[in-house]
């Protein structure tokens, strides 16, 4: 009788394993399913819709986010949450165009990029150290960076039309294809590479997962999370440098902190929990782009865009919700 208890014990514990492993894989491509039936929806309902110029219009309008998307996965995953990005975005634009209109373009660009590395590394400090929560941390942040944005052009709009070397990082194609998108697709395989394939992946996961844990398998946790800080602002930077040099202008904008909604929307939407631990970049692309789609939707169908917010704010509140679900149920 003992035998039989032992030799059976281990055989439920596997089934329970592999009966979690496979509800994981499930949640995990869970995104795909409405991103497709909503790309077919709008295949068959608008003819516009799946021409090659409004696709990669898409693409192009959505570089920005997709990049501090991909970047803002790793922060979530670590436990964290980045709500300065639109601010960080926006730091960045005016930064680049201040310099672009006094100094050269890759001077520009440098310390746009460099502008949001910065403020990355700082939030992640800050939160580290003084052990502030990251959510109220990143958006005393974003009201700091917005004022400083306002320093920078004294409440004016930055007109680079003229800087068309300044240009050329966002505007010039190859193969048909604007350097906007091709900048976005490597950053997002190199954040996806980073997470999926480096112990610094590995490491994101274990301190989203279980902090305290991870400390105890001699994860450097603080360290982790400063890097994804640190990652969150220079794609912030190069976001805000990529979308000036795309419409040749800046200016500081209160509206930027609203991108930072955006993004989490795509992030959360796209399965990444909010309570870190799980996730991928790869998910939160389809989920940015499923949002993408639903606006280009209401656009092409003549619907009143008003409604696009409250379609994202409800999409939001879903996603936590089944995210809570599966959490509790795992």
């Amino acid at each position: 009788m003992t035998t039989r208890v032992v030799a059976e014990e281990p055989a439920g514990v596997w089934s329970s394993v592999r009966s979690r492993v496979h509800a994981r894989r499930i949640r995990s491509a869970a995104i795909l399913v409405p991103f497709f039936l909503l790309f077919g929806v709008l295949c068959l309902t608008s003819k516009p819709f799946s021409s090659r110029a409004n696709l990669l219009d898409i693409l192009d309008q959505q570089s920005a986010t997709l990049i501090i998307a991909a970047a803002g996965t790793l922060v979530l995953i670590a436990g964290g949450i980045d709500l300065s990005v639109g601010a960080v975005y926006g730091f960045s634009a005016v930064v680049s165009a201040h310099f672009a209109l006094h100094q050269s373009a890759g001077l520009a660009i440098f310390l746009g990029i460099g502008a949001g590395l910065l403020i990355g590394i700082a939030n992640g400090l800050v939160i580290t150290t003084l052990r502030i929560n990251s959510l109220i941390a990143t958006l005393g942040m974003a009201f700091i960076i917005n004022g400083c944005s306002n320093l920078v052009t004294n409440g004016n709009l930055l007109v680079l039309f003229n800087k068309t070397a300044f240009g050329e990082l966002a505007r010039t194609e190859f193969l048909g294809v604007k350097t906007s998108i091709w900048l976005m697709v490597a950053v997002v395989i190199a954040f996806g590479l980073l997470l999926a394939t480096t112990a610094a992946g590995r490491y994101m996961y274990a301190a989203g997962g279980n902090a305290e844990a991870a400390r105890l398998a001699g994860v450097r946790v603080a360290g982790i999370r400063v890097l994804t800080f640190a990652l969150s602002g220079a794609a912030a930077g190069l976001a805000g440098v990529i979308d000036t040099s795309r419409v040749l202008s800046a200016q500081a904008s209160p509206d930027d902190t609203t991108l930072a909604f955006t993004v989490l929307a795509g992030i959360v939407v796209g399965g990444t929990s909010i309570a870190g631990g799980e996730g991928a970049v790869w998910r939160s692309v389809v989920g940015v782009l499923f949002i993408a789609l639903i606006g280009n939707g209401y656009l092409l169908l003549g619907y009143d865009p008003l409604y696009e917010q409250i379609t994202e704010g409800a999409l939001l509140l879903l996603a936590v919700g089944l995210d809570a679900v599966s959490r509790r149920r795992g």
